[in-house]
C-alpha cells in the first residue's frame, strides 16, 4: 500500500518544484548554508502540497482516467489505491505542509496556499477551458519561482527570470497538449473536454510563437540582466537553451513525448545532457567568473 501511495503522489513530478531554487542560484547564494537550507525545506514542503494536489486531481478524474490509454494504470484509477486512503493522505500532507510553511515564512505560506487554491480550481473547472488551462499551469511555475524568492533575502534577482519561466512553461504546456491530442486522436474530446478547443495545427502555432519568444527573451536576459558578468559570458548558455527547445519539439513531432514533460526529460538522454551542461555552465559563470 505504501509503495502504491508514493506512486500516486507522483515523485517524478517533484522535479517541477526545482524552480524554487532559481532565486538561490541566480542571486548567487547557492553555496550559502542558511539560504540553501531554507530553500531545501521550502522545496520539501512544496512537494508535499503538490502531491496533495495530484491526489485530489486523481480522485476527481478517476472515471475519466479509467478510459485513458495511459492514465488508467494510475493507482486510484486502477483500484490499487482506495479513494479514502488517497483523500486522507492528501489532507494530512496539507495539515503538515501549510503550518510549517508559515513558520518558515508567511509570504511562502501565502504562495503555497495560492498554489493549492489555484490547482483545486484547475482540477474542478479551469482545466476544461482551453488556453486558460495552460496559462494556469504556467502560473504554477511562476509561483514556484516566487516561493524561492520569498524564502531568502534577494539582492539582485532579475525579473527577466519570471518572464522566461512564463514563456518556457507555456511552451512545455502547449507541447504536452499537442502530444496528448496526437495520442488520443479522434477520441480526445471524449477523454477531456478541453481538447474540443484545440487542434494540432493550432497548437503548432502556439508552440512556434512561444518557443521563439522564449529564445529571444533568454538571449536578451543573458546580456541585459544587472547581476550578470560584464563580459556577457552568460551568452555561452544560449546554445543549450536553443537545443533543449528544439529537442523537445522534435520529440513531440515524432511521437516520443506522449507523457508528461518531466517524464520525457527523465527518459531522454540528450535532454538530460543538455540540462546538465546548461546548469554547470550557469554555475561556472555565476560563481567562478
Amino acid at each position: 500500500m505504501l509503495k502504491v501511495l508514493i506512486k500516486a503522489m507522483r515523485p517524478r513530478q517533484w522535479t517541477k518544484n526545482g524552480f524554487i531554487f532559481f532565486a538561490l542560484i541566480f542571486d548567487k547564494q547557492l553555496f550559502l548554508l542558511e539560504p540553501f537550507l531554507r530553500t531545501l525545506e521550502g522545496f520539501v514542503l512544496f512537494c508535499m502540497v503538490s502531491s496533495s494536489v495530484y491526489l485530489f486531481n486523481d480522485i476527481a478524474d478517476v472515471e475519466a482516467d479509467r478510459n485513458h490509454p495511459e492514465k488508467k494504470s494510475r493507482p486510484i484509477a486502477s483500484g490499487e489505491l482506495p479513494v479514502s486512503v488517497a483523500l486522507i493522505t492528501a489532507l494530512l500532507l496539507l495539515a503538515v505542509a501549510l503550518p510549517l510553511g508559515y513558520v518558515l515564512s508567511p509570504a511562502f505560506a501565502l504562495i503555497l496556499t495560492t498554489y493549492l487554491v489555484i490547482n483545486l480550481l484547475y482540477s474542478r473547472w479551469l482545466k476544461h477551458v482551453s488556453i486558460l488551462d495552460v496559462l494556469i499551469i504556467s502560473f504554477g511555475f511562476v509561483l514556484r519561482v516566487g516561493a524561492g524568492v520569498a524564502l531568502i533575502t534577494v539582492e539582485r534577482f532579475s525579473p527577466w527570470l519570471y518572464m522566461m519561466t512564463i514563456l518556457f512553461s507555456l511552451y512545455i504546456g502547449f507541447g504536452k497538449r499537442r502530444a496528448e491530442l496526437n495520442l488520443l486522436a479522434q477520441g480526445a474530446s471524449a477523454h477531456r473536454k478541453v481538447f474540443e478547443g484545440y487542434t494540432i495545427p493550432l497548437l503548432d502555432q502556439f508552440i512556434t510563437i512561444v518557443s521563439g519568444m522564449t529564445i529571444v527573451a533568454y538571449s536578451l536576459y543573458t546580456f541585459s540582466a544587472v547581476n550578470l558578468p560584464a563580459n556577457h559570458s552568460m551568452m555561452l548558455t544560449i546554445p543549450f537553451v536553443v537545443y533543449g527547445i528544439f529537442r523537445y519539439l522534435q520529440l513531440i513531432q515524432t511521437g516520443y513525448a506522449a507523457g508528461a514533460p518531466d517524464e520525457v526529460a527523465l527518459k531522454d538522454r540528450p535532454l538530460q545532457i543538455t540540462m546538465l551542461l546548461w546548469g554547470l555552465t550557469v554555475i561556472a559563470i555565476f560563481y567562478l567568473s
